[in-house]
């Protein structure tokens, strides 16, 4: 008999958004087989950004997911329509986002159908050169906006190449479906998931006989229960996983967490980030544990669009990527503004490597380490609070104005698409040509006129590096005018220039089209 599992990528973009993806979880359990003719499909979720479009967050609502067999036979992979389960894809140009597991019969399927909620978070800079949209989906030139646009169809249905498919016994299948937001999102800020070529799927290859599937995606959330074999883990939209471990899962604890950076680490109410395989039996298997935070700390994590000071102290506005694992939305939306006062002194700063070994000279030490386009994780110290009105200065409006202070941030790894625009092989490094609405200089504040030159990014790579879909997988295999998606650390530059440098842990080589800048 031969087993498959089918997983599913979510596909959708923002210029500079990466990090640890938002609440995504699509069933409870660890997939476990319960029947020989049962087969464990999993689901996950990426991305693939769209050409000359600034999205800063995107977050998609799945409501259901089913297979349908030869027989006519409907399979539900999830089901959810009283609370949709959020897909937060806007930081997944590198990464990819795992949704669950579940046991299917085994047999011939000839279509998935997925239902999505009817209106996604959008947050878009605007600078088209006028207003677009209407009504409450209107963003002004110059302008972010955190938008609720109206999305359709409601359900989609794949039933052509690869379908149909035959899941059995040892011999995993995986599937990989990708949603377009340049094709998606109309001139009007609506969203038509049935544009054409804006969703498609494929059939990842499939491993060898009992043979896991690898790197399906991550998990964040709270560890419940903990054995000598593994542990539970509670997502942000309240579904359980067990997940085990194995001598080859590794751990990122810091030393002033736990030093001894193995299994041993992992307690009850952590917050950690989890990349997890599925076992050819239907166990979830944990690759790598990041440690994030304790439960009873509140962390912010969020990209830097705007740089300013009052006093002695730095004022950051973030656009919220990811937050307590239940958040409340109207303190802290993700998608929305927020305004971090970083006092002069008494804040840390850190950089969460996770194990890569940085380029020398790159560093992250106090406030003049700060810049816009950075992902940062912010500790916040005590109270958060709304004082209505606007969240930012011109060109910068945004919602309802919301704050805190900072005691802590930590620099996490971006993600940037863009071209290259020249290769320096013999330093390991190429320049990268990317949207200049995001990147706005270091030296420009916030009330520098448009149009901004395109920024030219250094990206700094080590033997280290990782490269996806060159040839050969290594420095020699880019090109100039390549379009790619890359992960790294963002790191400031001297007042007064207009490069940015960033410490490059990945590269992922993206087909066109390439964006016009």
């Amino acid at each position: 008999m031969r087993r498959a599992a089918a997983f599913f990528i979510i596909a959708v973009f923002s210029v500079f958004i990466s990090g640890c993806g938002g609440g995504s979880s699509m069933s409870g359990g660890a997939g476990i087989v319960t029947n020989q003719a049962d087969v464990p499909v999993s689901m996950t979720v990426t991305d693939t950004p769209p050409a000359g479009v600034t999205v800063l967050f995107f977050q998609l609502g799945i409501s259901s997911a089913s297979l349908t067999s030869s027989g006519g036979a409907s399979v539900s992979l999830v089901s959810s329509a009283t609370n949709p389960i959020p897909v937060n894809v806007a930081q997944l140009q590198t990464d990819s986002a795992f949704l669950g597991s579940a046991n299917v019969p085994a047999g011939t399927y000839t279509s998935l159908s997925v239902t999505f909620a009817a209106n996604p978070q959008l947050t878009i800079f605007n600078a088209s050169g006028s207003t677009i949209g209407s009504g409450a989906n209107a963003c002004a030139n110059n302008t972010i906006c955190h938008l609720t646009p109206p999305a359709s169809p409601s359900t989609l249905t794949f039933n052509t190449n690869p379908f149909p498919v035959t899941l059995s016994a040892n011999s995993p299948l995986a599937f990989k479906l990708d949603i377009h937001l340049d094709t998606i999102i109309q001139p009007d800020l609506t969203v038509n998931l049935a544009a054409t070529d804006g969703v498609t799927i494929s059939q990842l290859p499939t491993p060898s006989a009992g043979a896991p599937i690898s790197a399906l995606g991550h998990l964040i959330g709270t560890v419940g229960g903990v054995t000598s074999s593994g542990f539970t883990l509670q997502t942000g939209d309240g579904r359980s996983f067990t997940i085990g471990v194995n001598s080859s899962t590794t751990y990122s604890y810091s030393s002033s967490v736990c030093p001894a950076d193995n299994f041993t680490c992992v307690a009850m109410n952590q917050i950690v980030k989890v990349e997890v395989s599925l076992e050819p039996g239907g166990t979830l298997l944990a690759v790598a544990v990041d440690y994030v935070q304790p439960a009873t700390q509140t962390v912010v994590e969020g990209n830097i669009v705007r740089l300013t000071t009052s006093g002695t102290n730095t004022i950051l506005n973030l656009i919220v990527q990811n937050g307590p694992p239940t958040p409340t939305p109207n303190v802290l939306p993700f998608g929305g503004m927020v305004t971090v006062t970083v006092p002069s002194t008494g804040v840390t700063y850190a950089i969460d490597s996770d194990g890569f070994t940085l380029p020398s000279g790159l560093t992250f030490t106090s406030a003049s380490s700060l810049a816009v386009g950075q992902l940062v994780s912010v500790v916040v110290n005590g109270s958060i609070t709304t004082t209505g009105g606007s969240g930012g200065a011109t060109p910068f409006a945004g919602p309802a104005a919301i704050g805190f202070s900072a005691n802590s941030i930590t620099l996490e790894p971006s993600q940037i698409t863009g071209t290259i625009a020249g290769i320096n092989a013999g330093q390991l490094s190429f320049a990268l040509a990317t949207l200049p609405i995001f990147f706005v200089p270091p030296a420009a504040n916030a009330t520098s006129a448009p149009p901004w030159e395109p920024v030219i990014i250094t990206v700094q790579t080590t033997s280290a590096t990782a490269y996806s879909g060159f040839t050969p997988e290594n420095i020699s295999g880019l090109y100039v005018n390549d379009y790619i998606s890359v992960k790294g650390w963002v790191f400031s530059t001297p007042t007064g220039t207009t490069s940015i440098t960033v410490a490059g842990e990945s590269l992922l080589e993206r087909p066109g089209p390439t964006p016009l800048f």
